[in-house]
Protein backbone atom coordinates (compact mmCIF):
# COMPACT_ATOMS: atom_id res chain seq x y z
CA UNK A 1 0.00 0.00 0.00
CA UNK A 2 1.17 3.39 -0.79
CA UNK A 3 1.58 6.09 1.72
CA UNK A 4 -1.31 8.00 0.22
CA UNK A 5 -3.67 5.08 0.44
CA UNK A 6 -2.52 4.34 3.99
CA UNK A 7 -3.08 7.99 4.97
CA UNK A 8 -6.53 7.95 3.32
CA UNK A 9 -7.50 4.73 5.13
CA UNK A 10 -6.28 6.21 8.46
CA UNK A 11 -8.26 9.40 7.87
CA UNK A 12 -11.37 7.41 7.05
CA UNK A 13 -10.94 5.32 10.23
CA UNK A 14 -10.47 8.49 12.29
CA UNK A 15 -13.59 10.06 10.76
CA UNK A 16 -15.60 6.87 11.42
CA UNK A 17 -14.34 6.85 15.04
CA UNK A 18 -15.31 10.51 15.51
CA UNK A 19 -18.72 9.87 14.03
CA UNK A 20 -19.17 6.84 16.31
CA UNK A 21 -18.37 8.93 19.40
CA UNK A 22 -20.75 11.62 18.22
CA UNK A 23 -23.41 8.98 17.66
CA UNK A 24 -22.88 7.57 21.18
CA UNK A 25 -23.30 11.03 22.65
CA UNK A 26 -26.44 11.44 20.63
CA UNK A 27 -27.99 8.29 22.16
CA UNK A 28 -27.19 9.03 25.83
CA UNK A 29 -29.43 10.83 28.28
CA UNK A 30 -29.23 12.09 31.86
CA UNK A 31 -31.84 13.27 34.36
CA UNK A 32 -31.72 14.45 37.97
CA UNK A 33 -34.39 14.66 40.63
CA UNK A 34 -33.82 16.92 43.61
CA UNK A 35 -36.49 15.95 46.14
CA UNK A 36 -36.51 17.47 49.60
CA UNK A 37 -38.18 15.68 52.49
CA UNK A 38 -38.59 17.77 55.62
CA UNK A 39 -39.48 16.35 59.01
CA UNK A 40 -42.24 17.87 61.11
CA UNK A 41 -41.68 19.64 64.39
CA UNK A 42 -42.99 19.61 67.94
CA UNK A 43 -42.75 22.93 69.78
CA UNK A 44 -44.48 24.00 72.97
CA UNK A 45 -44.49 27.04 75.20
CA UNK A 46 -45.10 26.95 78.96
CA UNK A 47 -47.35 29.84 79.99
CA UNK A 48 -47.65 31.09 83.57
CA UNK A 49 -49.99 34.00 84.11
CA UNK A 50 -51.95 35.75 86.85
CA UNK A 51 -55.49 35.30 85.57
CA UNK A 52 -55.71 38.99 84.74
CA UNK A 53 -55.40 40.74 81.40
CA UNK A 54 -53.94 44.13 80.50
CA UNK A 55 -55.76 46.95 78.68
CA UNK A 56 -55.09 45.27 75.31
CA UNK A 57 -56.57 41.95 76.44
CA UNK A 58 -53.18 40.22 76.81
CA UNK A 59 -52.65 37.80 79.67
CA UNK A 60 -50.48 39.29 82.42
CA UNK A 61 -47.43 37.10 82.90
CA UNK A 62 -46.80 35.71 86.39
CA UNK A 63 -43.98 37.49 88.17
CA UNK A 64 -42.48 37.08 91.64
CA UNK A 65 -44.87 37.87 94.49
CA UNK A 66 -43.82 39.27 97.86
CA UNK A 67 -45.63 39.78 101.16
CA UNK A 68 -47.62 36.54 101.08
CA UNK A 69 -49.25 35.62 104.40
CA UNK A 70 -50.52 32.28 105.75
CA UNK A 71 -53.98 31.47 104.42
CA UNK A 72 -53.47 33.31 101.13
CA UNK A 73 -53.79 31.86 97.63
CA UNK A 74 -51.56 33.40 94.99
CA UNK A 75 -53.09 33.25 91.49
CA UNK A 76 -50.71 31.35 89.21
CA UNK A 77 -52.21 29.76 86.10
CA UNK A 78 -50.06 27.15 84.35
CA UNK A 79 -50.90 26.18 80.76
CA UNK A 80 -49.02 24.71 77.81
CA UNK A 81 -49.44 26.05 74.28
CA UNK A 82 -48.65 24.08 71.12
CA UNK A 83 -46.70 26.55 68.95
CA UNK A 84 -45.44 23.84 66.57
CA UNK A 85 -46.85 22.51 63.32
CA UNK A 86 -47.98 19.08 64.55
CA UNK A 87 -50.21 17.76 67.29
CA UNK A 88 -48.43 16.78 70.48
CA UNK A 89 -48.89 14.95 73.74
CA UNK A 90 -47.93 17.11 76.73
CA UNK A 91 -46.79 16.45 80.29
CA UNK A 92 -45.85 18.84 83.09
CA UNK A 93 -43.96 18.49 86.35
CA UNK A 94 -44.36 20.85 89.31
CA UNK A 95 -41.89 20.84 92.18
CA UNK A 96 -42.26 22.84 95.40
CA UNK A 97 -39.16 24.18 97.16
CA UNK A 98 -39.20 26.10 100.44
CA UNK A 99 -36.07 27.92 101.58
CA UNK A 100 -36.41 28.98 105.20
CA UNK A 101 -34.84 32.20 106.49
CA UNK A 102 -34.02 30.47 109.78
CA UNK A 103 -33.01 27.03 111.04
CA UNK A 104 -35.67 24.35 110.86
CA UNK A 105 -37.31 21.77 108.62
CA UNK A 106 -39.82 23.00 106.05
CA UNK A 107 -43.07 21.09 105.52
CA UNK A 108 -43.81 21.05 101.77
CA UNK A 109 -47.40 19.96 102.47
CA UNK A 110 -48.16 23.48 103.74
CA UNK A 111 -47.93 24.71 100.13
CA UNK A 112 -50.61 23.30 97.81
CA UNK A 113 -51.79 23.76 94.24
CA UNK A 114 -55.33 23.13 92.96
CA UNK A 115 -54.41 20.53 90.32
CA UNK A 116 -57.04 19.78 87.65
CA UNK A 117 -57.33 15.99 87.68
CA UNK A 118 -60.17 15.88 85.15
CA UNK A 119 -58.13 17.16 82.20
CA UNK A 120 -54.78 15.94 83.51
CA UNK A 121 -53.67 12.51 84.78
CA UNK A 122 -50.92 12.18 87.40
CA UNK A 123 -48.38 9.37 87.00
CA UNK A 124 -44.77 8.93 88.13
CA UNK A 125 -44.19 12.58 89.03
CA UNK A 126 -45.83 14.07 85.92
CA UNK A 127 -49.23 15.42 84.97
CA UNK A 128 -50.17 14.17 81.50
CA UNK A 129 -52.70 16.15 79.49
CA UNK A 130 -55.58 13.81 78.58
CA UNK A 131 -56.00 15.10 75.00
CA UNK A 132 -53.66 15.49 72.06
CA UNK A 133 -52.86 19.19 71.74
CA UNK A 134 -53.46 20.53 68.23
CA UNK A 135 -51.22 23.26 66.72
CA UNK A 136 -52.28 26.64 68.15
CA UNK A 137 -54.24 25.11 71.04
CA UNK A 138 -53.64 25.72 74.75
CA UNK A 139 -54.21 23.14 77.47
CA UNK A 140 -56.71 23.62 80.24
CA UNK A 141 -54.79 25.01 83.24
CA UNK A 142 -52.88 22.40 85.24
CA UNK A 143 -53.47 24.58 88.29
CA UNK A 144 -54.67 28.12 88.92
CA UNK A 145 -53.28 28.99 92.33
CA UNK A 146 -50.69 28.31 95.01
CA UNK A 147 -52.13 28.22 98.53
CA UNK A 148 -50.16 28.93 101.71
CA UNK A 149 -51.71 26.98 104.59
CA UNK A 150 -53.12 29.04 107.47
CA UNK A 151 -51.15 26.79 109.87
CA UNK A 152 -47.80 28.19 108.67
CA UNK A 153 -46.13 29.51 111.82
CA UNK A 154 -43.22 31.81 112.56
CA UNK A 155 -40.79 29.30 111.08
CA UNK A 156 -41.99 30.44 107.63
CA UNK A 157 -41.47 34.19 108.11
CA UNK A 158 -39.34 35.60 105.27
CA UNK A 159 -39.11 32.19 103.61
CA UNK A 160 -38.87 31.81 99.86
CA UNK A 161 -41.20 29.43 98.06
CA UNK A 162 -40.57 28.31 94.50
CA UNK A 163 -42.88 26.27 92.32
CA UNK A 164 -40.62 24.97 89.56
CA UNK A 165 -42.68 23.97 86.54
CA UNK A 166 -41.41 22.29 83.39
CA UNK A 167 -43.17 20.84 80.36
CA UNK A 168 -42.34 18.19 77.77
CA UNK A 169 -44.02 17.21 74.52
CA UNK A 170 -43.80 14.28 72.11
CA UNK A 171 -45.39 13.63 68.74
CA UNK A 172 -48.85 12.13 68.47
CA UNK A 173 -48.39 10.63 64.99
CA UNK A 174 -47.60 6.90 65.18
CA UNK A 175 -47.05 7.15 68.95
CA UNK A 176 -49.78 5.46 70.97
CA UNK A 177 -53.40 6.41 71.60
CA UNK A 178 -52.82 8.55 74.72
CA UNK A 179 -50.06 10.56 76.37
CA UNK A 180 -49.61 7.74 78.89
CA UNK A 181 -48.99 5.23 76.07
CA UNK A 182 -46.67 7.51 74.08
CA UNK A 183 -42.96 6.78 73.73
CA UNK A 184 -40.08 9.23 73.50
CA UNK A 185 -40.57 11.21 76.71
CA UNK A 186 -37.28 12.69 77.97
CA UNK A 187 -35.71 10.61 80.71
CA UNK A 188 -35.59 12.44 84.03
CA UNK A 189 -32.70 11.67 86.33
Amino acid sequence: MTKRKLLSVCLILILISIMGVGTLAFFTDEEKADNIITSGNIDIQLNEWTGEVDGDGNKIRFEDVTGVMPGMTVPKIVEVENIGDNEAYVRVSAEKVITLAQEGEADLDLITMDFDLQNWTYKDGFYYYNEALQPGEVTKPLFTGVTFDAAMGNLYQNCEVKVNVSADAVQVAHNGKTALEAAGWPIVE
